[in-house]
Order: C-alpha cells, then sequence, then structure tokens
C-alpha cells in the first residue's frame, strides 16, 4: 500500500487468517484469548488497533462478557480455539456491515519532499510564513512541532501524540527550545527532523482511521429480511397521512440514515442515488403500499451494494 492510500476494511482481511494456537499452551485465561485473537486481526489489518467501538460489538454479536469472570476463566484448547474463532468471525461481520477507510503512513510523501530541493524549499518558506504570523522573520525554534501539525497526515506526518518515535526525533533535535529562528535555519532544522520521520515510519507505519462513512447496504438488506422492523417503518410512513412516492423520499432524506441510508445531504452522489431509486416507480394503493416501501428499499440495497456511498463523518 502507498503512503496515504486510502483502503478499505470490509472484514475480508480476516477470513482467513490463520486461528491457531500456540503449541506450549495448555489452557488459557479469557483474557489471554482476546488478546491473542486482537492481535491475530491486527496483524491482518496493516497493524491498525482496533477501536474498542468494534471490539465490543463483535464480543455483543457472540453474547460474549467481556468481564472479570471471563477473563480470569479457565479455557481448554478447543474452547480457547472457539472463543478465538467466534470472535474474529464477528469482527469480519461488523466490519462487512460498517467498512472502516484507513491509510498507511511508511514515510514514502516525506522522502518525496526531501529529494525535490525545489519541492522542500517552498514547503519549509510556506509552514515558515504560516507560523510567522506577526511577519517579524522569526520563529521560536518550538515551533517545529507546529510545522509538524500543519503538515498533518495528508503530507504524511503523523500526529505526535500517536506516535512517539517523532517525540523522541524533536528531542534529539533540541526543538523545543526558545531560540528564535530565521527561515533558513528553519529549514535546516526541519530537513533532519523530516528526515528521521521518514526512516522511522519505513520501520514501523502508522496506520490511522479516515473520518470517512461507506454504506454499501449490508445494515439495508437486514432490515429488508425483519419483516417486523420492515412493517413498523410503513406504519411510520403511513401516519402522516396518506402514503405516496414523494412522502416515502421525504420521509428516508429525514430519517434514512437510521436505516442504513447515506445522509441526503452528504454529497451529490447520493442525490443521484435518491433520483434513481425513484425514477418510474407507479403509485400503490394503501393495502399495496408496504410493498411499494419495500420494492423502494429493495433498489437501494441493490444500488448501495453495487456502487457504495462514501461521505465524511
Amino acid at each position: 500500500m502507498s503512503d496515504g492510500a486510502v483502503t478499505v476494511l470490509d472484514g475480508n482481511h480476516l477470513r482467513a487468517i490463520d486461528l491457531s494456537l500456540p503449541e506450549a499452551e495448555v489452557s488459557l485465561t479469557g483474557a489471554q484469548v482476546l488478546d491473542l485473537a486482537d492481535s491475530k486481526a491486527s496483524s491482518s489489518l496493516f497493524g491498525l488497533s482496533l477501536p474498542q467501538s468494534l471490539k465490543s460489538s463483535a464480543l455483543k454479536r457472540i453474547c460474549l462478557q467481556d468481564d472479570d469472570v471471563f477473563r480470569l476463566k479457565e479455557l481448554d484448547r478447543e474452547q480457547a480455539l472457539k472463543v478465538i474463532t467466534d470472535y474474529i468471525t464477528a469482527i469480519a461481520d461488523e466490519l462487512k456491515d460498517d467498512p472502516l477507510v484507513i491509510s498507511v503512513l511508511d514515510g514514502n510523501t516525506i522522502r518525496l519532499f526531501l529529494e525535490d530541493e525545489d519541492d522542500f524549499a517552498m514547503l519549509a518558506e510556506n509552514l515558515f510564513t504560516d507560523l510567522d504570523v506577526e511577519d517579524t522573520g522569526k520563529i521560536n525554534k518550538n515551533e517545529i512541532r507546529n510545522a509538524l501539525v500543519h503538515m498533518g497526515v495528508e503530507m504524511g506526518v503523523p500526529p505526535i501524540s500517536e506516535f512517539p518515535p517523532l517525540s523522541d526525533i524533536l528531542k534529539r533535535h533540541e526543538a523545543d527550545g526558545e531560540e528564535e529562528l530565521g527561515q533558513a535555519q528553519f529549514a535546516e532544522l526541519l530537513q533532519p527532523v523530516l528526515q528521521e520521520l521518514s526512516e522511522a515510519l519505513a520501520k514501523k507505519h502508522f496506520v490511522f482511521i479516515q473520518n470517512i462513512k461507506i454504506v454499501n447496504g449490508s445494515k439495508l438488506r437486514k432490515l429488508l429480511a425483519d419483516e417486523k422492523q420492515l412493517n413498523i417503518i410503513v406504519e411510520k410512513i403511513l401516519a402522516d397521512g396518506s402514503g405516496n412516492t414523494e412522502k416515502i423520499r421525504s420521509f428516508l432524506e429525514k430519517t434514512g440514515t437510521e436505516l442504513g441510508l447515506p445522509p441526503s445531504e452528504a454529497n451529490e452522489a447520493v442525490a443521484l442515488l435518491y433520483d434513481a431509486v425513484f425514477a418510474d416507480l407507479e403509485e400503490a394503493c394503501e393495502d399495496k403500499f408496504g410493498n411499494l416501501v419495500k420494492q423502494i428499499l429493495e433498489k437501494f440495497a441493490e444500488q448501495l451494494e453495487a456502487s457504495p456511498v462514501f461521505h465524511d463523518i
């Protein structure tokens, strides 16, 4: 994966991982089993530290309570293997329903800046200008931290608080002082800091979750399979008066996110999706209204499965 490239985690990475247990272990505690499963899942997902919400949802799927009783419980190899298998399958299923979008920083973007003298000079100049808010031609040495924040993940720099090696690099270059620097001195300090950072990222990649939501119709298909819930939706639409396609569209645009639809105001792709689904629909009498709602939701599910919608969170 190239530096900063977007990758979708939809559970497929976890379907074929090795779920074997360490040979030396006769039994494991519940805590050891969950830690082992988290480690295996993380390794298969580019080293991503699994979000707590994802782990909790996966445990809920398999009705497993992550409490002191379970964590201290001794499990034989067969029991442990079943928990690991069920738990990782549940994580994969959660990601299928609600995929994560990640990027991996491996230092390549920073190296490209450093390899081109003109690009680096322009970068250093722009950063210095942004930080020299009083236009004095001088900034404090410790502003190098803010320079890295300004660059951000878009330019290949991880958050300082989430990538400890970066703090160590800044300390080695005494970048926390109050000494004033001109633009040339600032560039002279920035260059080795970025060089070390690119090398550190090449050794230990930084994986982060993008603030992007993917709607792929999975949640909607679950609703369609639940006749009771589907009938509740139909009744809610009819509660506002006589049902027609315009009323259905208005209802879905307002509350569709709860059903598994993308926000109607998210982007142009969503507007086009609604137009495509509601094109050429015929009105239905009240006793056929439920079938019309189901038909519309099925069209949404088909469209989203074929072309998932990405939108900012």
